[in-house]
């Protein structure tokens, strides 16, 4: 037979090289996340141009992607834990390749919106399911790290090359290639995990019947907690849609707790996050992830608005983050093996909060304090990364850990969407005036520096609760 995975579909490799056909697959499904996610932001103005759309189309270009991404790997990673993760990140490559082809006929702004939620999904059905699969891959959490470390140090390449490759791109050719190349990432990845990927074996599924009321109330109760920071960034506190949309969303999350309390078979069994590993694993991740949205906006304001540097001097500000994600990954696993699982977790979700803590006082009196920043939050980053979705997987049953590293993925989109829309409100209260024109006169360059500080520092006390929360759990495991 030529399928690998059914010549070798029990045996457990004793290392990273015997498993690497596999790990090229899983590390080709995060590429095309986090470089779907950020090289198209620099084709908007071209797409405006050629497709004629208005501001809030292409924002929604990027937007419903995030949201639907967001939103529904909940229950993809329930619909993966019951009929296959192999066979859910299969089907979801096929639709993304089918997908990112259909960009060539786009001549509309709806149309372009209808591919990236069509691409939202494929994410949504491939992505958890990466990171389920490499933890499957081996019995040993030290090749587990290792694993984790070089997928997502793969992603993070994506995620750093994603604007200048876009830029070169435009360059040469029409912006719909930025696109097209996921077509090639996506054959590559259903290749390598076809066959380098044992078959599911049932005995690791579950047979429950699906919640389809709870996959309902949960994915409407994401994508509205979602999409509330994104209209009070646009509209502004003093509109109604985004308090709408914030109570709809609680009395969407009010119910999927009630139905997941009382089915019988729920979608997620909400006694699994109390598992001390599993709360405190979300706990980190909502704190990296409010973090580093906090502080990459308030930056990048800050940068280009209070300071005058123009886009690209700016980007070039904020590579301290990118070189440490990039050049860290030698040296997460020698962490975690001299100071353990638990204590890697919080000692670097620790560092996140001291990055921000910095910047929230420190930031507005020199770039030397931003760059420390962005170190201290990067490495934090770097660790909790690999080690709190590991820890979250290790502490869960072994026929729900596609929803366990969904639950990690959805904790930290929603808290990087509260970063945002706190850092947005906080500014709208505190700058009069429109934050785009320039110059601005003293009282707005004092107001904008005491909107950043405030920030700062309420986006450090909420990260810190909740690393406190985790490092409670763990200590109560322990």
């Amino acid at each position: 037979m030529n399928d690998l995975a059914a010549v070798l579909p029990r045996r457990t490799p004793r290392s990273l090289r015997q498993a690497w056909v596999a790990l090229t697959g899983l590390s080709a499904v995060l590429l095309f996340e986090m470089l779907d996610g950020s090289i198209l932001n620099i084709a908007l103005p071209v797409i405006g141009r050629e497709l004629n759309a208005s501001t809030t189309a292409l924002q929604w270009v990027t937007g419903a992607y995030a949201v639907v991404l967001g939103g529904s790997m909940l229950a993809f990673g329930a619909i993966a834990d019951r009929f296959g993760r192999r066979r859910i990140m299969l089907i979801g490559l096929v639709l993304l390749g089918a997908a990112s082809l259909a960009t060539v006929v786009v001549g509309a702004p709806e149309q372009l919106i209808a591919v990236r939620v069509t691409m939202g999904v494929a994410a949504a059905m491939t992505a958890p399911g990466s990171v389920a699969l490499a933890f499957r891959l081996f019995d040993e959490d030290g090749l587990r790290v290792r694993a984790l470390t070089l997928i997502s140090t793969v992603a993070l390449v994506g995620l750093a090359i994603g604007p200048p490759a876009g830029g070169l791109v435009l360059a040469i050719a029409p912006w719909q290639v930025l696109l097209l190349v996921n077509v090639p990432i996506a054959a590559l990845a259903f290749f390598c995990v076809r066959y380098g990927i044992a078959a599911d074996d049932p005995a690791d599924l579950h047979r429950d019947p699906l919640d389809v009321p709870g996959m309902l109330l949960g994915t409407a109760t994401i994508v509205l907690v979602l999409l509330a920071p994104t209209l009070f960034v646009d509209q502004g506190a003093g509109s109604w849609a985004p308090w709408a949309a914030t109570a709809a969303a609680v009395a969407t999350a009010i119910c999927f707790v009630l139905r997941e309390r009382l089915a019988r078979h729920p979608l997620l069994d909400l006694k699994l996050l109390a598992l001390p590993l599993v709360s405190s694993g979300l706990a980190y991740k909502a704190a990296t992830g409010l973090a580093t949205a906090g502080l990459s906006y308030m930056a990048t304001l800050q940068l280009q608005l209070d300071w005058g540097w123009p886009p690209a001097l700016a980007a070039v500000g904020m590579l301290p983050q990118v070189v440490v994600l990039l050049v860290g990954s030698p040296f997460v696993n020698p962490f975690v093996q001299r100071v353990g699982l638990e204590r890697a977790a919080w000692l670097s979700a620790t560092a996140v909060v001291s990055g921000l803590a910095v910047y929230g006082l420190l930031g507005r009196f020199g770039y030397v304090w931003i760059a420390a920043a962005l170190v201290l939050v990067a490495a934090g980053m770097r660790v909790v990364g690999v080690v709190a979705g590991l820890n979250v997987v290790r502490g869960l049953p072994e026929n729900r850990t596609t929803i366990g590293t969904a639950l990690v993925d959805t904790a930290s989109q929603i808290t990087s969407g509260a970063g945002i829309a706190i850092t947005g409100t906080i500014l709208a209260t505190l700058f009069t005036g429109d934050i785009a024109t320039s110059p601005w006169s003293p009282r707005q360059t004092g107001e904008f520096h005491q909107a950043i500080t405030v920030t700062g520092l309420t986006l450090t006390v909420i990260a810190a609760a909740l690393v406190g929360y985790g490092i409670a759990r763990t200590r109560r495991f322990a």
